[in-house]
């Protein structure tokens, strides 16, 4: 192109359309390094706020710091297109029919989504407590948009889907500060029940972490084949539930020792693997 063609090729017109663009493209450049900056900022004072306040439920508040550092990062999509003169209403129902499509072929990442906000919203589960769900068990770490990480007791790391987690029977031993503690004792058919009871009550008396209320219960349970059995039932703590198990076993089998009682037998309740008071939460 000789300097001719180039002076007829360089118009006003077009001129003023570079100029243009390259403006709209400055602005594109500083409307996204901007939203970078706040949609950060904003994630991290929400984040923040857990932090700050220890009532507040930090999955939840995390959760909300990235679900607003999105829609900011949105927004200035929004705005960069307008800049370039894309309408943004034929955009969205283009993204509408694209994502109806991809909508099919991913309905199980969709419903862990789902599951993931449902889980967020009414918070069966919190990040620290010790949960049984979806035939895994462990201390919730994260509770992320499409999967919850679970450390188990034996501190091995299980991912399971949201979507599972929400269509199963959760127990969260967690939520509760206080549990109920069932231990049976078989003792032979010749004991005198009274001489058991009283060694159970004194059993009990003698074990400070157990609640006054509601009152400890001592019963005659079951006529066994070879043993009378007897079930004691006491509140205590939730972190006491495994330690207070074991001590009061231990000295059952001494006071029934000393009374001679030597055929006494016990059954420990089943314990969720880490719940011993020293799982977090």
């Amino acid at each position: 192109m000789n300097l001719m063609d180039w002076q007829r090729w360089v118009t006003e017109q077009r001129v003023d359309e570079a100029v243009t663009f390259a403006l709209n493209l400055v602005i594109a450049v500083v409307i996204m390094l901007v939203a970078l900056v706040v949609s950060g900022w904003l994630r991290k004072r929400i984040v923040d706020v857990a932090a700050d306040h220890p009532r507040a439920d930090p999955t939840l508040f995390g959760f909300l710091g990235s679900l607003s550092k999105y829609a900011v990062l949105g927004l200035a999509a929004v705005l960069v297109l307008n800049r370039f003169g894309i309408q943004t209403a034929s955009l969205v129902a283009l993204i509408g029919a694209a994502g109806l499509a991809i909508g099919l072929a991913l309905q199980g990442t969709l419903s862990n989504l789902a599951a993931g906000v449902m889980l967020v919203i009414f918070r069966p589960i919190r990040a620290g407590d010790y949960v049984d769900a979806a035939g895994a068990s462990g201390t919730v770490r994260i509770i992320s948009l499409f999967f919850t990480e679970l450390t188990s007791a034996d501190n091995l790391q299980i991912i399971v889907p949201n979507g599972q987690i929400w269509s199963s029977t959760i127990v969260n031993y967690s939520m509760n500060q206080t549990r109920r503690l069932d231990l049976t004792f078989g003792v032979p058919y010749g004991s005198d029940l009274k001489t058991v009871d009283a060694i159970l009550g004194k059993v009990i008396a003698a074990e400070p972490r157990i609640h006054p209320k509601p009152a400890p219960v001592v019963k005659l349970s079951a006529l066994a084949g070879d043993t009378v059995s007897f079930v004691l039932r006491v509140w205590v703590a939730r972190t006491d539930w495994w330690p207070v198990s074991c001590d009061l076993i231990r000295t059952a089998k001494e006071a029934f020792d000393a009374a001679g009682i030597t055929s006494a037998s016990s059954a420990i309740p089943k314990i969720p693997p880490g719940d011993d008071g020293n799982a977090t939460g």
